[in-house]
């Protein structure tokens, strides 16, 4: 397992100590120990750890801090899993978990879980905005295709392969260009609007 650049984040510094000699025997750097929420934000912020472990003593809240500023690796520490602090956690975005009292082995268990976890959250949440980002773009094309067929009066494929042959002459991506026209006709028809409203002298 790579290096890790951790924080821990504890109100108690006897549990840091103790994490802390565990993890720089597994051969990973603690760059720094928070010893409360606002403390943990700003060393986050400011440090930019791989990985981020936390007792629950200092609330979920503070994870979700955290992960509202970085997209990390997140691993709790806890006196036992609830049902509903899990679904809570998971909600948040937090990857791992560790039982108490810790060990060396546990420690490293929860973080090779939880770095792949996180990798695996990650790749889900890019797949759900590269589909929203489709269903969008799928949307602008028809759009605008059937203003070219009314404006044009052309047929639907025909349309297709005007918008397709300017994009491609343009170097612009067809969702983008299909949004200029759908602009485009919202303003030509503003402007006519607005001509038809003049008053007369």
């Amino acid at each position: 397992m790579e290096r890790l650049r951790i924080i821990l984040v504890s109100e108690d510094r006897f549990v840091s100590l103790s994490l802390s000699a565990m993890l720089q025997n597994l051969g990973h750097t603690v760059i720094s120990c928070a010893h409360d929420v606002r403390e943990a934000l700003n060393k986050a912020r400011d440090l930019s750890p791989d990985l981020v472990i936390m007792d629950e003593r200092c609330g979920l809240e503070t994870a979700k801090g955290i992960l509202e500023q970085h997209a990390l690796p997140i691993v709790l520490i806890t006196s036992f899993i609830e049902p509903e602090l899990v679904d809570e956690a998971d909600a948040i975005g937090v990857a791992g978990y560790v039982i108490k009292p810790v060990s060396q082995m546990d420690i490293q268990s929860a973080l090779v879980f939880a770095r792949s976890r996180f990798k695996q959250l990650q790749s889900l949440k890019q797949e759900i905005v590269d589909l929203k980002n489709m269903i969008r773009s799928r949307k602008l094309i028809e759009q605008a295709k059937g203003l070219l067929m009314e404006r044009e009066g052309l047929p639907e494929a025909e349309a297709f392969r005007r918008i397709q042959s300017m994009s491609r002459n343009q170097n612009i991506p067809m969702a983008a260009l299909s949004e200029a026209i759908i602009m485009t006709d919202k303003l030509a028809n503003k402007t006519k609007a607005n001509k038809n409203r003049s008053p007369e002298y």
